[in-house]
C-alpha cells in the first residue's frame, strides 16, 4: 500500500484516485501520528488487466492435454 503526506497528496490528487481505481489497492495519507485511506468502493476485476499472450505454448495446445510424464520423471518415493 502506497502511504503519502497530505502535501504529496494535494499535489497528485488525480494521479492517485486513478491509481486507487486502476489497481483496487488503497493510498494511506499519513497526517502526523494519525492515518486515512483511500479506498475503492467496489471491488477490482484484477484479470481485466491480463494481457493476451497466444504465443507463449509452442504447438497445439491439445497435445498437452494427453502427456504422460511417468516415463520422464523418477521419483524415487518412500
Amino acid at each position: 500500500m502506497k502511504t503519502v503526506t497530505p502535501t504529496e497528496l494535494r499535489a497528485n490528487i488525480y494521479n492517485l484516485l486513478d491509481e486507487v481505481l486502476e489497481t483496487g489497492l488503497p493510498v494511506e495519507i499519513k497526517k502526523g501520528e494519525r492515518r486515512l485511506r483511500i479506498v475503492p468502493v467496489e471491488k477490482v476485476d484484477k484479470f481485466q488487466n491480463l494481457v493476451a499472450r497466444p504465443a507463449v505454448i509452442q504447438g497445439d495446445p491439445e497435445d498437452l492435454i494427453s502427456i504422460q510424464w511417468e516415463d520422464e520423471v523418477k521419483l524415487d518415493l518412500p
